[in-house]
């Protein structure tokens, strides 16, 4: 419960922030908070690039421009968002090509704020699971899946990576379906009463019947 709430506090505050910063982009370019990186090196003119980098001056991945805008140091494990969201949008990241890579710059501000208590992390990565399962790689029939979400939080990002990687490779309309997977991710939450979260799942109904 302490977690849950903290994290309830902790993601409007986030959110706000992010507000603020990503309505700079319509006034002008502002320096992100990453030690030696001039004005022009910005959220503003940051371009969306495949793999790890060391600093905004080479580009940045979707993640690590999720750490620009949140304030953090610059790296792509923000602390400010969720695992799952943060591995399945890494992954995607580098395995699309440069044009449609630029359709991921709206989920670094979205992403900011989305860390969340244990049970959403897991009801996260039970949504990668479920994907998976229901992905089918025609014409060779369906996919198989894992059954349940791991339960280390190292586990639960392969997990959203490997999906991510199968959604690019599924063929005509995997870029629409990862979008609106991501998507999906985030509008599971964070929830503003610390509660657990979908309140329809099976630990949701496990912690109210604790109470």
């Amino acid at each position: 419960m302490m977690e849950a709430a903290t994290s309830a506090v902790r993601a409007p505050a986030y959110r706000a922030v992010v507000r603020r910063r990503t309505a700079s982009l319509r006034g002008g370019a502002r320096s992100a908070k990453v030690e030696g990186m001039s004005v022009s090196h910005s959220y503003q003119t940051v371009t969306l690039a495949r793999g790890k980098h060391a600093s905004p001056r080479t580009g940045a991945c979707v993640m690590e421009l999720a750490s620009m805008l949140a304030g953090e140091d610059f790296t792509d494990r923000p602390a400010s968002v969720c695992p799952v969201i943060a591995a399945f949008l890494r992954a995607y990241n580098d395995a699309i090509d440069d044009r449609r890579r630029q359709d991921l710059y709206r989920f670094a501000s979205a992403a900011v704020g989305t860390r969340a208590s244990t049970a959403m992390t897991r009801a996260r990565a039970q949504r990668c699971v479920e994907e998976l399962r229901a992905l089918r790689r025609w014409p060779f029939g369906p996919f198989t899946g894992p059954r349940a979400s791991p339960e280390s939080v190292p586990g639960m990002e392969r997990l959203a990576g490997r999906l991510a990687r199968e959604l690019h490779r599924s063929g005509v309309g995997g870029h629409t379906r990862a979008l609106a997977f991501a998507d999906g991710l985030l509008a599971m939450g964070p929830v503003a009463t610390g509660r657990p979260v979908l309140s329809g799942s099976a630990p949701a109904r496990e912690a109210a019947s604790a109470r």
